[in-house]
C-alpha cells in the first residue's frame, strides 16, 4: 500500500511537470497567426473586405486606425514600435519599397508584432510611379517583393495601397484614376485618411502635433489617422504616446486592417 501511494504521488508530479512545460511552450512558441486576408497575389480578397476598407470612415463606431507613411526609418520607426507595444496598439504601416530593402529587420519586427504592412510604392516619386501602366505595376510589385523578402512570405501582396500625397490630392488626378483600375486587377484597393496631425506640412512641436490631431478628429467617429514614421518635417514619435492616450480617453478603440 505504501509503495502505491508513493507511485501515485510521483505520477502526479510528472503530470504537473509536463503541464507546466506545455504552458511555457505555448507562450514562448506561439502558433502562426492566420489572417482573414490572404497575403499573396494568388488569392483574391473578398468584396466584403474591399467594401469595408472603402467605407471605414463612414462607421458610427469610435474606432481609430492608426497609419504611418513613408517608412521604415531606422531611427524613428523603432521608437514608434516601442510606443505601440507599450500602449498595446496595432497600426498599419504604408512602407516605401526602397526603404524596406534598406531596413528589412524593422519591417520584420513590425509584422511579427502584429502590425499590418501595406504598400506605398517603391520610390515615392510620382514621375516614376505614373510614367506608364507598367511602371505603376512595377512599383507595387517591387515593394511587395521587398516586404515579402523581409517577413518571409513569398509572393506577398498587402492588398492595400496608399497613393503618395493621397488619392484625394489634385496632382496627377487622371493618372490616379487610371492607376485605381490597375489596382483592382491586382487584387488591391486604396485608402486615404480623414484625420491627421499635419506632421508633413511644417515643423511642429509635440504639443502642436497633438493639438492638430485633436482639431482634426473633432466630431468624427471612425478615424483613419495619417502620421509618418520619419522626421523629414515633424517627428510624430514625440507626440505619439500622448496622441494615443488622448484618443483612448475619448473612447476610441484602436484596430488595424487585420481586424476588418
Amino acid at each position: 500500500m505504501k509503495f502505491f501511494i508513493i507511485r501515485k504521488k510521483t505520477l502526479v508530479i510528472i503530470f504537473c511537470f509536463f503541464v507546466l512545460i506545455f504552458i511555457i511552450f505555448s507562450f514562448v512558441f506561439k502558433p502562426s497567426i492566420h489572417f482573414a486576408v490572404p497575403l499573396n497575389y494568388n488569392c483574391a480578397v473578398s468584396d466584403e473586405f474591399l467594401d469595408k476598407i472603402n467605407s471605414l470612415t463612414n462607421s458610427q463606431e469610435k474606432i481609430a486606425y492608426l497609419t504611418f507613411d513613408d517608412g521604415p526609418n531606422n531611427s524613428i520607426t523603432p521608437k514608434v514600435l516601442d510606443i505601440l507595444k507599450d500602449e498595446d496598439v496595432k497600426a498599419t504601416f504604408f512602407v516605401i519599397g526602397k526603404y524596406v530593402e534598406e531596413n528589412p529587420e524593422i519591417v520584420k519586427r513590425a509584422y511579427e508584432e502584429g502590425h499590418y504592412i501595406a504598400n506605398h510604392g517603391y520610390s515615392h516619386d510620382n514621375s516614376i510611379l505614373y510614367k506608364s501602366s507598367d511602371s505603376f505595376i512595377d512599383e507595387i510589385k517591387k515593394t511587395d517583393f521587398a516586404i515579402g523578402k523581409a517577413i518571409g512570405i513569398s509572393d506577398y501582396c498587402s492588398h492595400v495601397f496608399r497613393f503618395p500625397n493621397g488619392f484625394i490630392a489634385p496632382i496627377y488626378k487622371q493618372k490616379k484614376k487610371e492607376a485605381a483600375l490597375l489596382l483592382s486587377k491586382m487584387n488591391y484597393t486604396y485608402i486615404d485618411w480623414n484625420c491627421l496631425n499635419n506632421d508633413s506640412m511644417k515643423k511642429y512641436s509635440s504639443a502642436q502635433l497633438l493639438n492638430n490631431l485633436k482639431n482634426s478628429c473633432k466630431n468624427k467617429n471612425s478615424l483613419v489617422i495619417l502620421m509618418h514614421d520619419t522626421k523629414d518635417v515633424s517627428n510624430s514619435s514625440l507626440a505619439l504616446k500622448d496622441s494615443i492616450l488622448y484618443l483612448k480617453s475619448r473612447g476610441y478603440e484602436f484596430r488595424n486592417f487585420y481586424d476588418i
